[in-house]
């Protein structure tokens, strides 16, 4: 027969069960608090590149990609179509000013050249045989001018004689009309050779002229091909490093092919490229800074591209340290075009988080924690970033890479000790 149970009992089996339970829960609870511990992500302090808001001034840049070029670097081309006969200098050489490279075959040219000297006496003596031609004609024209002088003198003397005879009553009309009438033919006459000299004159000095020019003419194409000779003669045109030759003795060079190079390296300059979105931002005369490694070297544009090619404008720099220990030629480099300055704003350093202005989520320092929080950035230099808003004076913000970290909202920070 059962028996019925206690109050008491049954109290102290309730008791049992809350507490049973009560264990659960605090152990459930813990777990969660243990397990919420681990899965927060947390971070060294000492791992991390931090960098403060202040207030200052940033000089605004544009970035753009540069290559390490020599300061003074020629190609030497062929004047002539010919071929390598010998070769002086190899490539790496260093070479003086005027020292042969190369050797190319001239036999061609040389004879020419010796056809054109010849051709140059011979229009030389052409000249001068018309000159003494002209010289002859006009001097006998001006003998036959002299002597109808003194013929149409001896008429006039002539007519004023018959006419005072017939004043005297001692000549005739008809006589005098005779003599005048002669006097008038010679004058005319002479009037007529008068003018044929001027035009004989005039028409020689327009043949010896043309003669002239036309031997001016020549002597400059022959003068030319003197140079031209003399550039053949391939030769250093300053004291440089040959960095390239053709040294295939018997190869055929075509005129205005590439048979050397040399160039200065010893100084250098940088060739850079930036996007044309941003040529109103660049020109000739402004501050740059070019980055190699944690090297900074000042420089100014020295001269920009007038056009886009590809999506890009091109200029150069001129270093004020072209000779500093670390330019090679070749070497990439980073260049920062400076175009404008701006006092007195909110900064952070720059890094590789930021690509241009715009908002960006950033950690911020709290206490041991590192919190995402949304800001806005603006204008940059190589050096800073400036805060438009988000940020206050003083405080911290992650810049290095973060990774897939940069998806949490909160980040631990543990002190290293």
């Amino acid at each position: 027969m059962d028996r019925e149970i206690s109050k008491e009992t049954r109290k102290k089996e309730q008791r049992k069960q809350l507490i049973k339970i009560a264990g659960i829960a605090g152990a459930l609870l813990g777990g969660f608090f243990i397990v919420t511990s681990f899965l927060q992500a947390s971070l060294n302090k000492k791992d991390l590149i931090l960098s403060e808001a202040d207030i200052g001034t940033i000089e605004v840049s544009v970035s753009a990609s540069g290559r390490v070029i020599p300061a003074f670097e020629e190609t030497i081309n062929s004047p002539i179509n010919s071929r390598i006969v010998e070769i002086y200098k190899r490539g790496g050489d260093a070479v003086e000013e005027g020292t042969p490279i190369l050797k190319l075959d001239l036999q061609t040219v040389e004879t020419d050249y010796l056809k054109l000297l010849d051709e140059e006496k011979m229009k030389q003596l052409q000249l001068e045989q018309l000159r003494l031609s002209t010289q002859s004609k006009l001097s006998e024209m001006e003998m036959k001018l002299k002597v109808s002088r003194m013929e149409l003198d001896r008429k006039e003397v002539e007519l004023t004689n018959e006419r005072y005879l017939d004043s005297l009553g001692a000549g005739t009309t008809d006589k005098v009309r005779q003599v005048e009438l002669s006097y008038n033919v010679s004058l005319l006459q002479l009037k007529e050779d008068e003018q044929k000299y001027l035009n004989e004159q005039a028409l020689a000095g327009s043949e010896i002229k043309i003669k002239e020019l036309e031997l001016d003419i020549f002597r400059k194409g022959l003068a030319e091909m003197k140079r031209t000779l003399n550039d053949a003669q391939i030769r250093s045109p300053r004291k440089a490093i040959l960095t390239y030759v053709n040294n295939e003795i018997g190869a055929q060079v075509p005129q205005g092919s590439r048979v050397a190079v040399v160039s200065d390296l010893t100084h250098f300059r940088i060739e850079g490229e930036i996007a044309d979105s941003y040529g109103d931002r660049i020109s000739t005369g402004y501050k740059v800074v070019v980055k190699i490694g944690n090297d900074k070297l000042e420089g100014m544009v020295s001269d920009v591209t007038p056009l886009s090619r590809n999506g890009v404008i091109s200029f150069s720099v001129q270093l004020h340290e072209n000779t500093h220990p670390r330019l090679r030629s070749g070497l990439k480099t980073d260049v920062y075009v400076m175009n404008s300055i701006k006092d007195d704003v909110m900064r952070i350093k720059n890094a590789s988080y930021y690509s241009g202005p715009g908002d960006y989520d950033v950690f911020v320092i709290e206490g041991d924690q590192a919190v995402k929080r949304k800001v806005m950035l603006g204008e940059c230099n190589f050096e800073y970033v400036e805060v438009v808003s988000g940020l206050r004076k003083g405080e911290q913000v992650i810049i290095s890479d973060l990774g897939s970290l940069r998806e949490k909202n909160k980040l631990k920070i543990k002190e290293h000790k």
